[in-house]
Order: C-alpha cells, then sequence, then structure tokens
C-alpha cells in the first residue's frame, strides 16, 4: 500500500481512469483501487489488463483507441455495463510526441499532437456524460499541463490549453447537474520508462538537443528547481476525485513546483 493511501476514500466509487497502462494514469488508476475504488484501467496498450490484474481484484481493463470517439464512447459503456454506473472519469490520456521548434514541426506533426493530448479529453468528456446523467452527477478530473507556456512544444501547449478551456467551460455548463469538472496542470514529472515511447519514430539527434533543452527549461520555471515525483502528481488528482474536494469545480490545479504555467 502506498504511504500516502487513504484507505477506503473511494469505497464505493466506480472510476474510470484514460491511459493507466504507463505513468502518471497507471499510479493513480492503481491507488484509487488501493483506496476502494472500482476502477476501470483504459488504454490502447495491450499490457493494460496485466497492469489492472496487478493492482486490484476491483480493477478491470478496457482496451480502446481515445483518439476516437468509438473508443471513448465504447470504454464509457462497457464501465457503465460492468460496474452499473460511472462516478468519476479521470482523463489522462496525452503527452507531447515530439519536441521541436514550431518552425520545425510539419502540417502532420501538428495534428498528431492535437489528436493525442486533446481529443480522448474532448471525447471521454462527451462520452461519459450519459452515465454522470443517469447517476445523478458525479466527478471528471483532467489531467493538463502546466506546459502551455513552455519552449519546444507548441501543439501540445495549444492541446492543454484547450483541456482548461474545457474544464472551465464544462464546470460551468454541468454545476446544476450536480457534476464537478477540474484538472491538475503538472510540471515535470519523473516517471518509470515508458514501455510504449512517446515517438514511435524514435528521436533524431536534433530532437534529441530540443529534448535537452526542454528540460533545462522546465527545471529552471520551477521554484524548487527539480521535477515532481509520480507521487506529487498522484495526490492531488485523487484529492479533487475525491468528495473531499467537494465546492471546487471549474479550477485548474498547477502541480509544478511553482511554475504556474
Amino acid at each position: 500500500m502506498s504511504a500516502s493511501c487513504f484507505p477506503g476514500r473511494f469505497a464505493g466509487k466506480m472510476i474510470v481512469v484514460t491511459g493507466a497502462a504507463q505513468g502518471i494514469g497507471r499510479a493513480v488508476a492503481a491507488r484509487a483501487a488501493e483506496e476502494g475504488g472500482t476502477v476501470l484501467f483504459v488504454d490502447r496498450a495491450d499490457f493494460v489488463a496485466e497492469v489492472a490484474a496487478a493492482a486490484s481484484v476491483d480493477a478491470r481493463a478496457f482496451k480502446a483507441d481515445l483518439e476516437t470517439y468509438e473508443g471513448a464512447a465504447a470504454a464509457m459503456r462497457f464501465a457503465a455495463e460492468t460496474f452499473g454506473g460511472i462516478d468519476i472519469l479521470i482523463n489522462n490520456v496525452g503527452g507531447a510526441i515530439r519536441m521541436r521548434p514550431y518552425a520545425e514541426f510539419e502540417a502532420q506533426q501538428i495534428d498528431a499532437e492535437i489528436r493525442r493530448s486533446l481529443m480522448p479529453t474532448l471525447y471521454c468528456c462527451h462520452a461519459v456524460l450519459p452515465h454522470l446523467f443517469a447517476r445523478g452527477g458525479g466527478t471528471i478530473v483532467n489531467v493538463s499541463s502546466n506546459a502551455t507556456r513552455g519552449i519546444h512544444r507548441v501543439p501540445y501547449s495549444a492541446a492543454k490549453g484547450g483541456v482548461n478551456a474545457i474544464t472551465q467551460s464544462l464546470a460551468m455548463e454541468l454545476a446544476d447537474r450536480n457534476i464537478r469538472v477540474v484538472a491538475t496542470a503538472p510540471g515535470g514529472t519523473d516517471a518509470p520508462a515508458r514501455r510504449v515511447p512517446r515517438n514511435a519514430a524514435g528521436d533524431s539527434a536534433a530532437e534529441t538537443g530540443w529534448m535537452a533543452d526542454v528540460v533545462q527549461q522546465v527545471t529552471a520555471s520551477s521554484l524548487m528547481k527539480r521535477y515532481a515525483t509520480i507521487d506529487e502528481q498522484v495526490a492531488p488528482i485523487l484529492f479533487l476525485a475525491s468528495d473531499e474536494a467537494s465546492y471546487i469545480t471549474g479550477s485548474v490545479l498547477p502541480v509544478a513546483g511553482g511554475d504556474l504555467g
């Protein structure tokens, strides 16, 4: 059990976590299960089933490509049918594919960044609504980024700016339906090595250098001059998902060592 685990905090809650096969999403889903939630791990990686099985007997897995609306709708439908409803959706899918000055991006690369880091959240927020309405309320937590201000990731920054806009506008629209919509904006985070790389094509020598520039900028922009741990990102996400945050909606919480993005 994690050192900062709160046993029973999510007892009786049906939770969907996207991007749950690795990184922050995996840690969020596993902690939510430790804290009593019934959790659906959603990811397009084949190994999402083994990750869910290792986390909890109350966890299930669903493989879906959330860059398509059909994938998002199928995941929410499976969760509702399997668990009897959905109380909490944590949208974690996203991440910059490439690090390069904007002038170096090709048109299809710009499109790919938007599909990766905006559309899954946009689609899942829409697909979950009938299930939250049926439940009489619920919570959506979007994982954004403080990289709305940063170098070499302009398309990703635009996508995460969109996630912030979804959070704020949807919160206003859904407050009278007893649905909270909130977000965290993580900064640089030390995470285990990815089993699926962010850029399947691999990085060129130039991109490796540009990535080093990003690491330097992110570290320098943090008042604490370091990257976060996984646990330092998981804790605020699950706080916002919990009933402890019942009077918080429409907020985007920076979790970046003082860098507000």
